[in-house]
Parts: structure tokens; sequence; C-alpha cells
């Protein structure tokens, strides 16, 4: 695969197995090494590949120079999603994006026996992707530990705040360390997003694509 971009080998190499030739608009914004520490507020529509961009972020910022993630333990980085369905859809993704790496990646979703996902948690990992209520009872409950965490992503920010989980993000975002890079996407940016991002991220980079 042919790219300007410096992404980690092993993540080159998952791009290549699963037949990547080139990246998408999306993906190629978050990888502008300009950006590379900086908070974003992407606006992008589904189908735009944006579950790769993020993850191509998170591997830069969380790999560096290194070819894996290291031993898993507490998590690294935070994915929340709307729905039970996009978070199994998002840990999918990812598991192909960093299996080279070594990367280990658990879900926290609605409708799974919550001690299944408490023993994986406990296992070590170095991703949790989840959904908003699920991943609050776990941090309540003591079994999802924030204190590591280097990166949170709002997936589908605008969905999750028209479904009434502003509250349930605040907690989240308010319980990971404050020097965390925060990634939000959403199809649309309305004040209710505009005022989320303002909030809890340090002076985001907006794209829109």
């Amino acid at each position: 695969m042919k790219t300007e971009f410096e992404i980690p080998a092993p993540i080159t190499q998952a791009l290549a197995n699963k037949g990547y030739e080139t990246l998408t608009s999306v993906q190629e914004a978050v990888l502008d090494p300009a950006l590379a520490a900086r908070d974003l507020l992407v606006s992008a529509q589904t189908g735009s590949g944006k579950t790769v961009a993020f993850g191509l972020a998170l591997a830069v910022s969380l790999l560096q120079d290194a070819e894996t993630f290291g031993k898993a333990s507490v998590p690294l980085a935070l994915i929340v999603a709307p729905t039970r369905e996009l978070a199994l859809q998002v840990t999918k993704e990812l598991q192909w994006l960093f299996a080279p790496a070594g990367g280990r990646i658990a879900s926290c979703i609605g409708g799974v026996d919550i001690r299944d996902e408490r023993r994986a948690l406990e296992r070590g990992v170095h991703f949790v992707v989840g959904t908003p209520g699920r991943l609050v009872d776990h941090v309540r409950r003591g079994s999802l530990d924030l204190d590591e965490l280097q990166a949170v992503v709002l997936d589908e920010a605008d969905e999750m705040m028209d479904m009434g989980f502003r509250e349930e993000l605040e907690y989240i975002l308010d319980a990971a360390p404050e020097d965390r890079r925060t990634l939000m996407f959403s199809a649309t940016v309305s004040k209710a997003i505009a005022r989320l991002a303002e909030s809890n991220q340090n002076v985001a980079v907006s794209l829109s694509l």
C-alpha cells in the first residue's frame, strides 16, 4: 500500500492484508503530522471509513516507533459508540487493524453478561469499545480503570446526544485523565455537539469531510 503518511509497520501490514490500496479522505486527514497530538472534531458521514480513520490515529499516537502495543493491562484508549450493534462493528474493525501489533480489545455493551466483560477487562486490554450506559456501569463498579487512558473516541457523537446520553458522556469524560487526547466523530456538528466539544476538548481542530 502506497501512502505519504507515516503509519506504523504492523498497521500498514494489516491494511495490506485487508486489501487497502489507498486511504479515504478522512483517513488521510487524521494522519496529518500537524494534528498528531491534537484533539479533533470530525464531521464525516457513515461509510467514509471513519472507524479505520480513528483506528489509524490511535495507532500512530500509541505505537509511535514500537512494533507492538506491549503487555496488555488497563486500557490505553476508550471508544464510545451509541448502540450495541455499532460497538460490535467497531470492535471487529479494530481487531483486524490492530492484530499484527498485538492489540487486545474488549467490548462493553448492553445485553451481555457484565461478569464476562469484567473477566475480559481483568485479563488486560489495550482498547475498550462500549456503549455509554454500560461503560458508566463498569467505571462505577470499579471494573473499568480509566487512569491510564491516553485517548477517548466518541463515535457518532450526534446520535449519542440525540439518544439522551449527554450525562453518561460527561461522566466518562470527567473520569478520564485531563491530558488525554479526545477525538469526536459526528455526521453533523449541532450546537449541542459544539458545546460538548468546547467543554471536553482542548482547542480541538475541526475537520469536515
